[in-house]
């Protein structure tokens, strides 16, 4: 049984958006960090993107020039996957439980049996993820929000077979990254995901109706209050990721009508129009 002190190092599988901004988390808070991807080119603007996000940290005072060398050095870029090696792996990779399952036992294998692997799926029951391994006791959800580094809620999931003082050790790992963490049941989007739903799902059927203009929709909500309209937010998040994650509500709730993913949404990534990391999303930020 582990305690916060042991917790030296973390090994974060998948460089995406989320993998890389939890990365960058835990090099912040003082933990060396194993960042791993199949994708070189992934792992490249992985760095460029956490050197250019310290750079500006450093601009506003959030830290020191001195420091910014110190956390740059406490992250290991590898496409090796037998560096896979931490006291806590998160896993950061597209939401398919069958793939999770088979990157998740292959890790589990060459780390010791205290090793304590955390999801950071945003739909997908832990108890599912953790049925494909030999430990599921050792499993644990640890979902982040996007940007990892300035959202400061974090979701800790316990599947069914997952140990208390698994939980309770990530909840405590969470407030040491300086998050504001909560503990989840283990029910299909969590909290979150499930009440954000109808946030994506009924603007996108508005705009599909025509009942009124992406624009107008955005602004409307804004000036409803939300700090950013759903069209806006979908391009920041990656209109592809919403729309897988509302995929597997849908499936997870035997396609409750409620929860029907968008043809709109799902135009946008047939055609690999992402959002701001491509370009082009239910806006333009090409220059």
């Amino acid at each position: 049984m582990k305690t916060l002190d042991e917790i030296r190092s973390l090994a974060v599988i998948g460089a995406g958006v989320m993998g890389r901004g939890i990365a960058l988390v835990a090099a912040r808070d003082g933990f060396n960090c194993i960042l791993f991807d199949i994708n070189q080119k992934m792992l490249d603007e992985s760095a460029a993107y956490i050197e250019d996000f310290l750079k500006k940290s450093v601009e506003r005072g959030k830290i020191s020039e001195a420091e910014m060398p110190e956390i740059l050095g406490r992250v290991k870029y590898t496409s090796n996957s037998t560096d896979i090696i931490g006291d806590v792996i998160i896993e950061a990779i597209p939401e398919n439980p069958d793939l999770k399952q088979k990157v998740l036992s292959e890790v589990e294998a060459i780390n010791s049996p205290d090793t304590i692997i955390a999801s950071n799926t945003s739909t997908i029951p832990i108890t599912r993820i953790a049925a494909g391994l030999k430990r599921p006791e050792m499993v644990v959800g640890m979902h982040f929000f996007n940007p990892a580094p300035l959202m400061q809620l974090v979701e800790v999931i316990s599947g069914e077979m997952t140990a208390d003082w698994v939980a309770q050790l990530i909840y405590d790992l969470a407030q040491k990254m300086h998050k504001k963490p909560v503990f989840v049941k283990d029910e299909p989007g969590f909290i979150v995901n499930r009440v954000a739903r109808p946030f994506y799902v009924e603007s996108l059927r508005i705009a599909e109706e025509n009942g009124a203009s992406i624009e107008a929709i955005d602004r409307l909500l804004e000036s409803s209050g939300f700090r950013m309209g759903p069209f806006k937010l979908m391009d920041l998040i990656g209109i592809e990721t919403n729309h897988e994650v509302t995929k597997s509500l849908f499936n997870a709730f035997f396609q409750e009508p409620r929860f029907r993913p968008s043809r709109l949404q799902q135009k946008k990534v047939d055609a690999g129009q992402f959002g701001r990391k491509t370009g082009r999303g239910f806006y333009s930020y090409e220059k």
